[in-house]
């Protein structure tokens, strides 16, 4: 406890040096006569412009963002009993979808991160908003399973542009609110994997799969129009030089919220690596980078192990259920092969809805934890809890009680994710802050790669046997998080890396 009071201590100290050293340069070239002019920072305007109308405009717009990406992630698990019927596909066939798609994703993801520290994070998740639903409406129309697996992994290079609507969206809210807004995110998530189940309860059984997938674009286009009233990151034209765009945009904010901007004027360095890969193996950040890549493995690969993997326990009825219903005992009398043609039924869809609402129902637990025990300790609770509800899907019980346990590990694999997202988007500074985030959105979906043919194919097998690797990967993931060198709660987001390099020379010190 002590150690990390110092080292808490020595963040305030370095970064009000970095500050008084950002105005000085400044004042220096406006000539000695603005000597006494007072100047301010972004991290200054934003937090004296504070929580307000625009805010809440960007949360809702910005928030929108995640029902595109969920609507896509969760397709694949309402869309998979339906095209394993039409194309009669084996099992590792219906989970290459899957893996396809985060191909795709991890990809584009740290291209994203590149394009967007260098070109501005608007452009590229406006792109990425056409993209992705230009491709999945093309994925409506293909003719077979090649090209289905081909568009939905044009489908993921798109999302992983839309994933940079967080890092966009993070760079707007003052600190004190982070830990608070961000997992409140988690809604739009939700309603994204409902409503596409939703499509898939209404859509499905009387217009077929290829319909459910083009009622879905509806909410890309419609964020397509919304987007245009959100503005570039203020702290990206001011790390590329452009200050004039940087102050028209904090002012059109103070005046949205109603209150005024610092007195002075805006000064921040100009940072001339912007993009630079070689900042996240910096001594600054290089044992941050690591852990965290691992970290984002586990958290894509525990939860769409959990999504894929109750999918399937439905479709195939693997549960061992201890009041299995008539439906239960027809469906496991059709393993008479590979392709088990068997739709979601009603009681399918019920359930997988419920497991939903786990991901926003716990999100009140999700903030207490973020501002009690910090970003690094709530990481390790969730992931330990998520390791033992993935061993209690194997026990028997009835039906409710599997949605309850499925409800609990939804609400605690979805935390988990929360938290990566706001512990990467705090952790790095703006210059790599994009890229940072592609590099570990892209180590994601390698997890994402993996699981559906642990979830789909292994499951078939054995239960245990494929419940058992999420389990141990979280357990080995919660004892890594103690080890990530810097705790976020509460500190202001950072220009450049050269506080951490400092700060990361003041802790070998100690």
């Amino acid at each position: 406890m002590m150690g990390d009071s110092m080292k808490n201590q020595l963040v305030s100290a370095i970064q009000l040096q970095e500050v008084e050293m950002q105005e000085k340069p400044g004042d220096n070239k406006q000539g000695s006569s603005n000597t006494g002019n007072e100047t301010f920072t972004v991290e200054e305007a934003v937090e004296t412009i504070g929580f307000g109308r625009f805010h809440v405009m960007l949360f809702i717009i910005m928030g929108s963002a995640n029902i595109v990406e969920a609507m896509e992630i969760m397709l694949l698990a309402v869309v998979s009993p339906e095209i394993r019927c039409e194309w009669r596909l084996d099992d590792w066939q219906v989970a290459l979808v899957s893996t396809m798609v985060f191909l795709g994703f991890m990809l584009c993801g740290v291209l994203g991160g590149y394009l967007a520290d260098r070109y501005g994070r608007w452009k590229v998740v406006f792109g990425g908003f056409v993209w992705s639903a230009y491709f999945s409406l093309l994925t409506s129309f293909a003719p077979s399973y090649g090209w289905f697996i081909f568009l939905r992994s044009m489908v993921g290079c798109g999302v992983a542009g839309v994933s940079q609507g967080f890092v966009l969206k993070t760079e707007f809210i003052p600190a004190k609110y982070r830990a608070i807004l961000l997992p409140l995110a988690s809604i739009f998530w939700m309603f994204g994997s409902m409503l596409i189940i939703i499509l898939g309860m209404l859509v499905v059984p009387t217009w077929g799969w290829r319909w459910m997938i083009r009622f879905s674009v509806t909410p890309s286009v419609i964020l397509l129009l919304l987007f245009q009233f959100i503005p570039e990151s203020a702290r990206y034209n001011v790390s590329v030089g452009n200050v004039a765009a940087a102050v028209e945009t904090l002012q059109q904010i103070a005046k949205m919220n109603r209150v005024s901007l610092p007195p002075g004027r805006l000064v921040e360095l100009q940072s001339e690596k912007r993009g630079g890969w070689r900042i996240l193996f910096s001594p600054s950040f290089r044992r941050t980078s690591l852990l965290l890549w691992y970290t984002w493995f586990v958290a894509s690969f525990i939860y769409y192990g959990s999504v894929l993997g109750s999918s399937e326990l439905l479709e195939k009825n693997l549960l061992c259920l201890t009041d299995p219903d008539q439906e239960h005992q027809v469906k496991h009398q059709n393993q008479d092969g590979l392709c088990h043609c068997i739709p979601f039924q009603l009681r399918d869809y019920q359930t997988l809805l419920i497991s939903c609402l786990g991901e926003v129902a716990l999100v009140p637990v999700n903030i207490c934890l973020l501002n009690v025990l910090g970003r690094k300790l709530s990481l390790t609770v969730l992931q330990l809890g998520a390791a033992i509800f993935f061993m209690l899907l194997n026990i028997c019980t009835t039906m409710f009680g599997f949605t309850v346990l499925l409800f609990l590990l939804r609400s605690l694999v979805s935390m988990n994710f929360n938290v990566v997202y706001i512990y990467t988007a705090e952790v790095y500074p703006t210059v790599a802050r994009s890229l940072g985030m592609g590099f570990c959105t892209s180590f994601s979906r390698i997890g994402g790669m993996i699981a559906p043919f642990i979830a789909q194919v292994l499951m078939s097998q054995s239960v245990i046997l494929a419940l058992s690797p999420f389990a141990m990967a979280c357990v080995i993931c919660a004892l890594a998080n103690l080890f990530l060198p810097i705790e976020t709660k509460g500190r202001a987001l950072l220009v450049r890396n050269t506080v951490l390099f400092s700060l990361q020379t003041s802790f070998n010190s100690i």
